[in-house]
């Protein structure tokens, strides 16, 4: 590869990477504010938590929408309206004086951000070779790592200085300059298909089309299940480490990007491990991993043998598991899908934030003012990743004749 080919791949990669993170950044940079935002709006803070739940069910919802739309009209059109939605909403929440307004709000820029992270997924199917979309996802995985490095830090000390309404002005201000450099550096991928209808029932038999293959539903729920362990910590964190262990918000933000190193660290050691071993073998070790830290996590937490260094340590443990597992499912479940990568997309999204919404709220529902919601959903969604992941896999070796492949037969 020659400089001029290696700088384009690698602003691709940072702006694809800025588009994904987007959402991320919506959801980590206001965690710190949980407990500020509930005693301005004179609401428990399980009732702020519901923001979150509904972000993540908007997210959900959206892009069974935006698959659709950019297998029919292209990548970058419905990626600009996202954007335009996630502006407006960003600036709705920064004004916010109700906390059903801010769920509302919520829900709302949930399904403009949510448009870029379906069409990132479909410009990586469209723009590598499949060979290279699991490396490509770990580096994805870096750029959107930076977010729960960076944002629990700026917000605690932005909403300290300035209120918590300020968080959402930042995010308003970050989501115009991506649509900026969307639309000056990021190519089209696949162009409009007009094959593609967008009435009901064709939709419908495209997604089912897609749920259907065996890889696909395999490798996308157990993604999804597994992820819903890293939401379930998003969604009780503050509550943990403020509340129960009485971290001040700037602590807490350092500890967020303390443990989110882990998540960083373990995505980029997972391309070199590409280079030796297949996308089935890592995953298949990662969340056997994962499942044992969950379970020690939980078992001290119920014993009440933990501390909060311990906490600390562990959750770290098993973030760095999730960093291997992400970019592999991700990569397995849309490799089949070379014509329709944006509904594969959506609807691989999809699964995975219905999950995590699920996972989120029922630490709000089971809140009791300590650690066992957070840790026992955690621990739940990863034995059930790992139960779904190997009759799965099971299921996979009996119907291909190349069970450790990287890739299974594409579509015709």
């Amino acid at each position: 590869m020659n400089a001029p080919d290696t700088k384009r791949y690698f602003l691709l990669i940072l702006i694809l990477g800025l588009v994904t993170a987007l959402s991320p950044f919506s959801i980590d940079m206001y965690l710190p504010a949980f407990p500020a935002i509930a005693r301005d709006l004179h609401c428990p803070v399980s009732r702020v938590q519901l923001s979150l739940t509904s972000y993540f069910i908007g997210i959900a919802l959206g892009q069974l929408a935006y698959g659709p739309l950019l297998d029919r009209f292209g990548r970058k059109k419905p990626l600009y309206i996202g954007l335009l939605i996630y502006v407006l909403a960003s600036l709705g929440c920064s004004v916010t004086k109700s906390a059903n307004m801010l769920i509302a709000m919520r829900l709302l820029q949930a399904l403009g951000s949510c448009g870029g992270m379906v069409a990132a997924r479909a410009l990586v199917r469209d723009l590598f070779p499949v060979g290279e979309i699991a490396k490509v996802f770990s580096l994805l995985l870096l750029v959107i790592a930076v977010s729960p490095l960076v944002a629990p830090t700026v917000g605690s000390y932005v909403s300290a200085a300035f209120g918590w309404h300020a968080v959402f002005i930042i995010l308003t201000a970050i989501s115009v300059f991506i649509l900026v450099a969307s639309w000056l550096w990021l190519p089209e991928g696949r162009g409009p298909n007009t094959e593609h209808s967008l009435k009901p029932r064709p939709i419908v038999e495209s997604f089912y089309s897609v749920f259907k293959h065996p890889q696909f539903y395999t490798y996308a729920i157990t993604g999804g299940i597994a992820s819903a362990s890293q939401y379930a910590y998003l969604s009780g964190s503050s509550d943990v480490f403020i509340d129960v262990f009485h971290f001040s918000q700037h602590q807490y933000g350092w500890t967020f990007a303390c443990i989110a190193a882990g998540l960083i660290g373990s995505s980029q050691i997972n391309s070199l491990f590409l280079r030796r071993f297949t996308s089935q073998q890592i995953i298949k070790v990662a969340q056997a991993v994962q499942c044992l830290i969950g379970i020690t996590l939980f078992v001290l937490t119920f014993y009440g043998w933990i501390n909060a260094a311990g906490m600390i340590v562990l959750i770290f443990l098993f973030l760095s598991s999730q960093g291997f597992i992400s970019p592999n499912a991700s990569a397995l479940s849309l490799t089949p899908f070379a014509h329709n990568a944006g509904t594969a997309s959506a609807l691989m999204g999809t699964l995975q934030m219905s999950i995590g919404a699920c996972a989120s709220a029922m630490v709000s529902v089971l809140n009791n003012g300590t650690a066992l919601p957070m840790t026992g959903i955690m621990a739940a969604c990863t034995v059930c990743a790992l139960i779904l992941l190997f009759t799965g896999s099971k299921r996979l070796a009996k119907i291909t004749s190349y069970p450790d492949a990287v890739t299974m037969p594409s579509e015709h």
